[in-house]
């Protein structure tokens, strides 16, 4: 039986608290059944699910053969990130598989905005992703149309990395951006994220934060996980509901 995963709205909503996206980058790749079981029931709000072909990024992950096993195991929302030369020719697949959003990088291609607006014509949130070296204004003509905008804290390829601090201000910049044009738009923040960095990420304005060996490495999963959701935000969000 395939398990249906929860209602968009219910998951992607900013007038919520933070949202806590582990990495499976840092799961058991022998039990991923098992570890996405033991993030859902530990409170996790969605499953970040990097994918990397080995060309955009120094290393291969995951294809839409995994998504679909572990779909139909999971209730969670399937954050699917794109780190592919190619996301125009592949973003389908994963989508067909059960992908509820799908974010690709903004130095992949040219016509992105075309790329976002088929990605949302599937039903399925788009988001746009930077490196740490990519600047806000590279996307910022894009922010009125994606549901997200994921902000690398470490280059993209590996998990492990040290969060780059120099990120903390494009945080601060595409927040003040998103809330005073009331653009319906998520912020995520992906690497290096343990409770300190998270703090500084929320305090900048972050609403989901990506985590893999904080709470993977950790005792207690479950108690790691709800320490990050209970971090409590130093700004004022623009409330929406999807």
């Amino acid at each position: 039986m395939v398990v249906m995963p929860a209602t968009i709205a219910t998951v992607f909503d900013m007038s919520k608290r933070i949202l806590i996206a582990p990495s499976i980058l840092s799961a058991d790749f022998a039990n991923l059944e098992r570890d996405t079981k033991v993030l859902e029931n530990s409170g996790a709000n969605w499953l970040h699910i990097d994918v990397m072909d080995g060309h955009f990024v120094p290393n291969i992950t995951v294809g839409p053969c995994i998504v679909k096993s572990l779909r139909s195991k999971s209730t969670l929302f399937f954050d699917i990130h794109l780190m592919i030369r190619e996301p125009q020719k592949y973003w389908e697949k994963f989508k067909e598989v059960g992908a509820d959003g799908i974010t690709f990088h903004a130095e992949t291609l040219t016509d992105k905005k075309n790329l976002i607006e088929n990605i949302k014509k599937s039903n399925t949130k788009a988001g746009i992703s930077i490196n740490p070296k990519t600047g806000i204004s590279e996307i910022e003509a894009l922010l009125p149309s994606v549901d997200l905008v994921l902000i690398m804290s470490v280059e993209p390829g590996f998990g492990g990395q040290s969060f780059i601090d120099d990120v903390t201000i494009k945080i601060v910049q595409l927040r003040k951006i998103i809330d005073d044009n009331k653009y319906n738009c998520l912020i995520e923040v992906d690497g290096g994220i343990n409770r300190d960095t998270a703090k500084i990420c929320i305090g900048a304005g972050a609403d989901v934060l990506v985590s893999g060996n904080h709470i993977f490495a950790s005792n207690n999963i479950k108690k790691t996980i709800q320490s990050l959701k209970n971090i409590q935000p130093r700004y004022k969000k623009f409330t929406t509901s999807f």
